[in-house]
């Protein structure tokens, strides 16, 4: 349950990421992406998703907000 719980907080912060990158807003995107990178690299730590998985998603994220107004 526990981890269940996690890794429906993982996903939210990612989708609030896309959410910001699809509407094409940089300010939100780039505050979504640091509200969400702890919590990802926390689901990560605590063995809910695999530390390399969490990484890639935050390094992809972020390149994908850092190319949006870039």
């Amino acid at each position: 349950a526990v981890n269940k719980a996690r890794r429906t907080e993982v996903r939210g912060a990612m989708r609030k990421v896309e959410e910001a990158l699809a509407a094409g807003d940089k300010k939100t995107a780039e505050a979504a992406l640091k509200a969400a990178e702890p919590v990802i690299m926390r689901g990560a730590s605590k063995g809910v998703i695999h530390k390399n998985t969490g990484s890639r998603k935050v390094s992809r994220l972020a390149s994908r907000v850092k190319a949006l107004g870039g």
